[in-house]
């Protein structure tokens, strides 16, 4: 298995040493939840068609409330494809009150009933230097599409709101 890379301040630079966790490692990518069931359709349907990308043998979609498949859910099924450690990965911008408190204690709740599991919340998506990145190719493209020079993206086509107004 290709193994995640770190220089120490979780870049992703450097071979990162795993020795001493349990294998297998799983991983849940875990959003906040929403009413719109489009809006929750779409992150786990990102999820499972990156989860290849991630180079764990183990990745679910969760959401921290309001859908399903829940925390607990997916716990649930890392631990019946095996797991013996649950990573859960916050599909948040910043740290929290859902990343400080309220993921641990679902997730403490989830590995009550598999006692050996072992489970840890990673940090959040930032600040992280490649989020500017990310900000720069979209702010570029919109652009582009509305200067006449580039379709609409996936997320905005078909929606009108990648319009100069």
């Amino acid at each position: 298995m290709e193994r995640p890379t770190s220089d120490g301040t979780g870049h992703g630079t450097g071979d990162l040493p795993t020795s001493g966790v349990p294998e297998p490692l799983a991983v849940i990518v875990v959003d906040h939840g929403s009413r719109r069931s489009v809006s929750n359709e779409s992150m786990e349907a990102f999820v499972r068609s990156s989860a290849e990308r991630l180079g764990f043998p183990i990745v679910e979609p969760a959401h921290m409330e309001l859908a399903e498949p829940s925390i607990g859910t997916a716990f649930d099924r890392c631990v019946a494809a095996g797991a013996a450690t649950v990573v859960l990965a916050p599909y948040f911008l910043g740290p929290g009150n859902h990343w400080d408190r309220d993921i641990p204690a679902l997730a403490a709740e989830a590995s009550a009933r598999h006692p050996g599991v072992r489970w840890l919340v990673a940090a959040p998506l930032g600040p992280h230097p490649l989020l500017m990145d990310i900000i720069d190719r979209r702010v570029t493209h919109c652009l582009a599409h509305v200067a006449g020079t580039a379709g609409p993206c996936p997320a905005c086509a078909g929606t009108g709101r990648c319009t100069l107004r």
